[in-house]
């Protein structure tokens, strides 16, 4: 797998705010046969991490889906290798960048890519997919939805933040500390060495601002507006309820609902061989129903 790495600059609305900067990934034109992709029968896939992750995250799926489709992904504002304290955090910033990619990578060709969106990931995707149906072929949420209100979330979330002993002493006191196992790997993978040991790459305050329209308000609007294939991965020790993906698929008739019993909030972590699985099936589907 021959992926590259490359940085492309967003402005944003307030043409008065610094340009945002988004570090990307991308398997390039070739899958590791050296064939060019048929993006009819296997368009490219645009992979959306979650809240304070980064798109490293996601190179198990990536190594599994390279030989036939080109992946891309990159790191959300706010953290990662990308601008880390925006002046923008707002949903409809996260949708302005995944609209720049597309236009950047020229994924926008034969039907468009697949967006694939993991937690506030998904949620950028979900909204995208409504806000932009012509740029989105199909959409894949994993453990996201689009219910709400969520008003304890910020206070959650800085919580989780404040709870983390930085400086890690090192990678395994890292990996160990977010539950092992090749999620707490992946976590541990998007720390950064500094004095005494490894640091987040996202600020608490940029993080709890990030997730606040969550905690105001709900996306049932937006999800009624997407008129693309869906596949929505719950894990069964998850965030997403029976109830919630319930609710989403008698809103939306093309909605496939996959579980993936033992696995938890980090499904793509924790049995990527399972989301991958479900994944490659409803691809399938995708490319038999066409654009």
């Amino acid at each position: 797998m021959g992926t590259r790495t490359t940085t492309i600059t967003v402005t944003d609305r307030d043409e008065d705010d610094a340009p945002v900067t988004l570090f990307c990934t991308d398997t390039a034109t070739t899958g590791d046969t050296g064939t060019v992709p048929d993006v009819a029968t296997a368009p490219p896939l645009l992979l959306l991490h979650g809240l304070a992750g980064h798109c490293g995250e996601w190179e198990e799926l990536t190594a599994r889906f390279a030989a036939r489709h080109r992946v891309v992904a990159f790191d959300a504002r706010g953290g990662g290798a990308s601008t880390r304290r925006p002046v923008d955090v707002s949903r409809a910033a996260h949708v302005r960048d995944v609209t720049e990619v597309v236009r950047a990578f020229g994924l926008a060709a034969a039907g468009g890519p697949v967006l694939v969106g993991q937690s506030m990931g998904g949620v950028t995707a979900l909204l995208t997919a409504a806000a932009h149906p012509e740029l989105v072929r199909a959409l894949v949420l994993i453990e996201a939805g689009p219910d709400g209100p969520s008003p304890s979330l910020p206070e959650t979330i800085g919580a989780w933040l404040d709870s983390w002993p930085v400086p890690f002493p090192d990678a395994w006191a890292a990996a160990a500390f977010f539950g092992g196992g090749a999620a707490g790997r992946a976590w541990a993978a998007g720390l950064a060495p500094g004095p005494d040991g490894l640091y987040p790459r996202v600020d608490r305050d940029v993080m709890v601002a990030t997730v606040q329209e969550n905690a105001e308000r709900d996306y049932w609007d937006a999800w009624d507006e997407v008129r693309c294939p869906v596949l929505v991965v719950r894990a069964g020790k998850g965030m997403l309820k029976q109830r919630e993906a319930d609710r989403m698929a008698g809103r939306h008739g093309t909605t496939r609902i996959a579980v993936v019993p033992e696995a938890g909030h980090d499904v793509h972590l924790d049995d990527p061989a399972a989301v991958y699985g479900e994944m490659a099936a409803f691809l399938a589907e995708v490319a038999g129903r066409g654009r």
